[in-house]
């Protein structure tokens, strides 16, 4: 009887997993690496990882504490050594002074190419009373400089990793203290000193988080989060001056979305394939995950569901293409994990994306 037992439980468990990884399923070519960076940290809720290579490989970065929002939320860590990614070590805490302690949010990693590690994050209560931070490193991330506030008013790349373009770096940015709008951060000498532009939207759209692609005519893309139950998207021929925005045929349900121009030039976007009407006070709403590739930042191909479960969430991507070609991405899993996804782009199997349906 131990023993029938037994297998039925094997059996539960196989069905199971089965479930919540659908390896076995369309949508699945070209995944190379499928893991979590972690499996038991010190903090119980994790979210808003984000990704970068260094000339030692590959770290994430990612906020964890009992709760988002809670003081004791801080800034995590993770470095890929020998093909493995290390143990979570806090870099960053939300200690204002003696008195005063708040949460951390949404750090944001960014390569200077032959120079510094440099990571933005967030201090605050809420959203709304967010200040930006900065701290750099001169070793691939394994040791950090004390923290450095950023100018008043300015909160660096939001979500989502910034841009080089000319002789600024240019970092995507939004707020959401009077509406929701996007406005974009630079920097001539990697975050010492700055300058912003004003608002890109007004009320038509509810924007923020916004990711940059590089076009083929040599423009720029922004594709944004919205409540609008759309992607929304505008161009710019220098990353600080953009048109006005409009939607595009990809549909939105207020979750965090990224994009990365590959080294062909066409572009991939993580997000949820799903409308905001689907899925506005449901545990499910950020489920599933997507991967969709373009040649033209309009036009969309299904390629890959990284998660298809009810249960929880799968949300908050952050994507880069690495030095080899390949695409790396990192995204909260259930608020519990961070998952880690490398991807062959040549290894996709796509199907377009008509109407803002995904095809079976």
């Amino acid at each position: 009887m131990k023993k029938q037992l037994s297998i039925l439980f094997l059996v539960f468990a196989a069905f199971l997993s089965a479930c919540d990884r659908p390896n076995q399923q369309p949508y699945r070519a070209g995944i190379l690496t499928d893991e979590f960076i972690y499996d038991t940290a010190s903090f119980p809720s994790v979210h808003a990882a984000t990704i970068a290579e260094t000339p030692a490989g590959l770290i994430s970065a990612f906020f964890g504490g009992s709760h988002e929002g809670n003081p004791d939320v801080c800034i995590f860590v993770s470095r890929h050594i020998d093909g493995k990614w290390s143990e979570p070590v806090q870099v960053a805490d939300g200690i204002v002074n003696d008195t005063l302690r708040k949460a951390c949010y949404n750090p944001v990693l960014h390569q200077v190419p032959g120079g510094e590690l440099l990571l933005f994050y967030k201090i605050g209560k809420n959203v709304q009373d967010w200040s930006g931070y900065l701290i750099r490193s001169n070793d691939n991330g394994a040791t950090w400089s004390r923290p450095e506030a950023l100018p008043e008013g300015f909160l660096g790349p939001i979500k989502n990793r910034p841009e080089q373009i000319g002789d600024y770096l240019i970092c995507p940015s939004s707020t959401e203290d009077n509406g929701w709008r996007v406005h974009f951060e630079y920097t001539p000498d990697f975050g010492k000193t700055w300058a912003k532009t004003e608002a890109v939207n007004d009320s038509t759209f509810d924007i923020i988080q916004p990711s940059i692609l590089r076009l083929k005519d040599g423009r720029y893309q922004m594709l944004c989060r919205s409540r609008n139950e759309q992607i929304i998207s505008a161009y710019s021929t220098d990353g600080i001056h953009w048109d006005a925005p409009f939607a595009i045929e990809m549909p939105q349900n207020n979750s965090g979305t990224d994009a990365v121009t590959l080294n062909d030039g066409s572009h991939l976007l993580v997000y949820n394939h799903k409308k905001l009407a689907e899925s506005w006070d449901k545990p499910q709403g950020r489920s599933p995950l997507n991967v969709a590739v373009s040649n033209d930042g309009l036009n969309w191909n299904a390629a890959l569901i990284l998660e298809d479960s009810p249960i929880s969430e799968y949300s908050y991507p952050s994507v880069i293409c690495g030095s080899d070609g390949l695409v790396h991405i990192v995204y909260t899993w259930r608020r519990e994990k961070i998952r880690y996804v490398a991807i062959d782009p040549s290894k996709l199997q796509t199907k377009p994306i008509i109407g803002e349906q995904w095809p079976e």
